[in-house]
């Protein structure tokens, strides 16, 4: 699953490309306004401007027009094209937050900035872990179907959460995972094989804990299901909830610390993570 503004909130999920839910609204169709006079007052018509830019002129016209969410790298290069002296730049932040689900976009700046992070999944891999194969898998599996642009968006979108390993100074990461949750063949053995080997090499990053929950537990604190609890610079706690397309963000302070007491529970009935990696060693062994 992929685990809003503080305050709790319940949101559903945008459809297709769009930024917003609304067709044509949103930061995306700011900068696309904005893009399409700076190219303009350069005397560039799109051919030639996509051609420098290194984007078709079909694409160009897409991102002017809002119907598509351009990529950093096409805003970085646009700006210096057109001389922008930053301009564009100065809402690629905004923009990039518009490629994730409407319910998703304020977990996603959340998540960027927090100093620990406290993962249950009971039903998928967490998106932070996922393999390319595994995220697009799963967006193909989405109910009403999603369209083929929408599924590159979001995949580029997941995987761009994953710099969070890179960071530095480096946050801490804990996650715990249903034993179930690793022995579903989504996408197939294949897809399944290579996302339980990317487990084990983030696993033994210092920064990050990776323990399962087997199935032989007579007790299990997890029943009421997944949640995150995200601790950001200065000690402030949150707690983000998902489910079919909808999010919540507990920001009440009894309610928080209730959930972080309840994860550290879980963990504690949870293998440890040494006997964690051991145990995906052992389900690749019988894949």
């Amino acid at each position: 699953m992929e685990q809003g503004e503080p305050g709790e909130q319940a949101v559903r999920d945008g459809a297709g490309t769009r930024p917003e839910d609304e067709p044509g609204t949103g930061v995306v169709t700011a900068f696309g306004k904005q893009l399409k006079l700076l190219r303009i007052r350069a005397g560039l018509e799109r051919p030639e401007f996509g051609k420098r830019v290194g984007y078709a002129g079909q694409s160009v016209a897409s991102f002017e027009q809002g119907r598509r969410i351009p990529p950093p790298r096409f805003i970085d290069r646009a700006d210096e094209v057109l001389d922008a002296r930053g301009v564009l730049k100065a809402l690629k932040e905004e923009v990039g937050r518009a490629q994730y689900p409407a319910f998703f976009r304020d977990m996603a700046r959340l998540e960027a900035e927090a100093v620990e992070l406290c993962v249950y999944d009971t039903h998928v891999v967490n998106g932070l872990l996922q393999t390319e194969e595994y995220t697009r898998s799963l967006l193909a599996m989405r109910r009403p179907l999603l369209d083929e642009e929408t599924i590159e968006l979001r995949v580029t979108a997941r995987l761009a959460r994953q710099e969070i390993f890179s960071r530095w100074p480096a946050p801490l990461l804990s996650f715990v995972l249903e034993e179930t949750v690793l022995r579903k063949p989504l996408g197939g053995k294949s897809v399944l094989r290579a996302q339980l080997e990317q487990l084990l090499l983030i696993g033994q990053k210092r920064n990050v804990e990776i323990q399962v929950m087997p199935l032989d537990r007579e007790d299990n604190a997890g029943v009421d299901g997944p949640f995150t609890v995200i601790t950001r610079k200065g000690g402030e706690q949150l707690t983000y909830m998902e489910v079919q397309g909808r999010s919540s963000l507990l920001t009440d302070r009894e309610e928080v610390r209730l959930a972080a007491a309840r994860y550290g529970i879980i963990r504690s009935q949870a293998l440890s993570p040494r006997e964690t990696l051991g145990y995906i060693e052992k389900l690749l062994g019988e894949l």
